[in-house]
């Protein structure tokens, strides 16, 4: 069975997600934990649960979603690995740090890239990577399709849409990106988003008043 846990972190009220299998396997998405107790809270359920976390994966890499990279790759030796145009983001983190006013640790850069196509194993499931820009230029979209759920970073939420007033995002890429790329899937299936509660490929397309 696939499992995923859902933590709220740090100021942004980011959604991070750790994704396990029966036997353990695990790895976490957009790590935002950022404080001292957050860090504890996230390395406590991986404890508990016996998980063998494996991969360190990003949606995208605003600072509200790499806040933990570092305490990750200090705790478990992980790099992240994201759509190479995000690179630009990891480099001013410093930056994007001091403009809100937060004490951070820096990331460490990826060494390996993940582009669309790409086809990410857990255990015996797979997550299809989708390319869905706009938010961010290298925003991507993790898709199982034998649980029929979607991890759709800051691209789609429930009842609204990623943000399109921040460097290097583009509106018109964001739309197409929902509606060419993510509407196209069943209804039923379970959008977990970067901020917010879940929601469905129907119920939004239905409902979102983006659409």
């Amino acid at each position: 069975m696939l499992y995923l846990k859902c933590f709220c972190f740090n100021p942004f009220q980011q959604n991070t997600y750790v994704v396990y299998d029966d036997k353990g396997e695990a790895f976490i998405i957009d790590p935002g934990n950022f404080t001292s107790s957050e860090n504890e809270e996230l390395k406590n359920f991986i404890s508990e649960k016996k998980l063998n976390l494996t991969r360190l994966i990003l949606t995208h890499a605003h600072i509200d979603h790499i806040l933990g990279n570092r305490f990750i790759f200090d705790t478990y030796g992980l790099l992240p690995e994201v759509h190479e145009a995000e690179v630009f983001f990891i480099e001013k983190m410093e930056h994007s740090s001091e403009m809100y006013g937060l004490k951070t640790d820096l990331s460490p850069m990826p060494k390996k890239f993940i582009k669309e196509g790409d086809k990410i194993k857990l255990g015996d499931y797979t997550f299809d990577c989708i390319f869905t820009p706009g938010h961010s230029p290298g925003s991507i979209s993790f898709y199982n399709a034998q649980n029929k759920l979607l991890i759709s970073g800051d691209v789609l939420f429930s009842g609204s849409i990623g943000r399109t007033d921040l460097p290097l995002s583009k509106p018109e890429d964001l739309m197409r990106s929902i509606t060419e790329k993510l509407f196209i899937l069943p209804p039923d299936v379970k959008v977990y988003s970067g901020h917010g509660a879940p929601t469905t490929i129907g119920v939004e397309k239905e409902f979102n008043p983006f659409f």
